[in-house]
């Protein structure tokens, strides 16, 4: 019979630093991850400063500066004249060493995690390995059935599983959780185009006919994706990718020229956005936290932070029951109970997001009901300083911080001459 203390089925980021968090403590962990490496594109990249401060902590700030990325420190959005960008958020306002988003890409981030992590006796990742199912006694989730890729099966019992698989999470087939969805006015494609000396930085976004495009500035190429009513997919795959080309260059004419880069439908991956929540995270023996529990909209670029928060505060709260080795329903339900606010607010303002600029742009209406309106908030929030900070602290740390077990804690005791924490050269500026 297999045994560990924790399984957590996911080795996305909430399941690796909640892995890594949880092994330092000593507890049992073991990492199920159906796919053979991390290695997946056009997953979420962004590293907010509530998730280098964690690096901080871990004492990981240094390797994680020696990983290829792009500082985004300026939001920017179609509001000014004749949609022209606008900057809406400045994350060079924030005090500390972190005033910027790291752009890294995904893998990079898991793969350190998991290094780190294997650095502790009691960490074990099984990659190829899928859960099929939850073991459950007596109305208790006890571990998970398992499946590798050359087919073996097996069981893995646990004192407490955590379901960190996104919104494709085995959890979500469990009635008594109750999925709530919410509309969803878009659906995203991504692609990439190139980049060259002399474009802007940051994140910018821009309106084309009937789509709403988000750029970010990855170093040597943009990584992009194009906003499009909800179902839409196929009517204008059909259309052809000459018009989409065409509507994009138009849209973004400093990208004239470069949307050749886009050579078949095949370099277009569709998003089926998301936007729903589960009612209850949690049963006897089994926990959800990031996805699993709330799939977020890609709108503000927070869904990873949130995911990352909750796996803090889940270590912090259930270290010490899963030492003892009885984790109960009171130990799970505090964690939702901990984590449902920031999850709703960021929700309500992302459903907010939707209704008053998202689909007001993709049905060829002005954004926040019109133009003068636009025009007369981009001014005050551009004139107050407090006004800037506001959504600046919102992307970058959420409603609210957590702090990490202090058994995780490895603060390094000193760094080289004029370094800050998560140094490295200041691009993307």
């Amino acid at each position: 019979m297999e045994k560990t203390t924790c399984c957590v089925v996911g080795g996305g980021p909430a399941g690796m630093v909640l892995a890594l968090l949880l092994a330092r403590a000593g507890i049992a962990v073991t990492v199920l991850e159906k796919h053979a490496d991390f290695l997946r594109d056009f997953r979420g990249d962004t590293v907010h400063p509530s998730t280098l401060a964690l690096l901080d902590d871990l004492g990981l700030a240094e390797p994680f500066a020696r990983l290829p990325q792009r500082r985004v420190r300026t939001v920017q959005l179609p509001l000014g004249p004749g949609r022209s960008p606008v900057t809406v958020g400045d994350l060079s306002v924030l005090r500390g060493p972190h005033d910027y988003v790291a752009m890294v890409p995904q893998w990079d981030l898991l793969d350190l995690l998991a290094d780190e992590a294997r650095r502790e006796p009691s960490f074990e990742l099984r990659t190829d390995t899928e859960a099929t199912s939850f073991l459950v006694e007596s109305g208790r989730v006890t571990g998970v059935r398992y499946r590798t890729r050359d087919g073996r099966t097996g069981e893995l019992r646990a004192v407490l599983t955590v379901a960190c698989d996104g919104r494709g999470s085995l959890a979500r087939s469990l009635p008594e959780l109750r999925l709530r969805r919410f509309a969803c006015p878009m659906d995203a494609w991504w692609f990439r185009l190139p980049r060259q000396e002399g474009d802007p930085s940051g994140l910018v976004a821009g309106a084309g006919e009937g789509f709403l495009t988000a750029m970010i500035d990855r170093g040597d190429y943009w990584q992009c994706a194009a906003l499009i009513p909800k179902g839409t997919d196929a009517a204008r795959r059909a259309a052809g990718l000459d018009r989409f080309r065409a509507a994009f260059a138009a849209a973004v004419p400093w990208t004239a020229g470069r949307t050749d880069a886009l050579r078949s439908w095949d370099d277009v991956k569709l998003l089926d956005v998301h936007l729903d929540r589960l009612r209850r995270w949690h049963r006897p023996g089994l926990l959800c936290i990031g996805d699993a529990a709330h799939a977020m909209s890609p709108v503000f670029g927070i869904g990873i932070n949130l995911a990352v928060q909750d796996a803090v505060a889940a270590a912090r709260l259930l270290t010490e029951p899963l030492r003892r080795g009885t984790v109960g329903l009171g130990d799970v339900r505090a964690v939702q109970r901990r984590r449902r606010p920031t999850m709703i607010l960021a929700q309500t303002l992302q459903r907010a997001a939707h209704a008053r600029f998202i689909t007001p742009v993709l049905d060829g209406r002005p954004p926040l009901g019109d133009a003068g309106r636009a025009r007369h908030l981009v001014g005050l929030v551009a004139g107050s300083r407090v006004l800037r900070r506001l959504p600046a602290y919102f992307i970058a740390y959420g409603a609210l911080r957590e702090r990490p077990p202090a058994a995780a804690i490895r603060r390094p005791a000193t760094r080289p001459p004029g370094a800050a924490p998560g140094g490295g050269p200041r691009d993307g500026d």
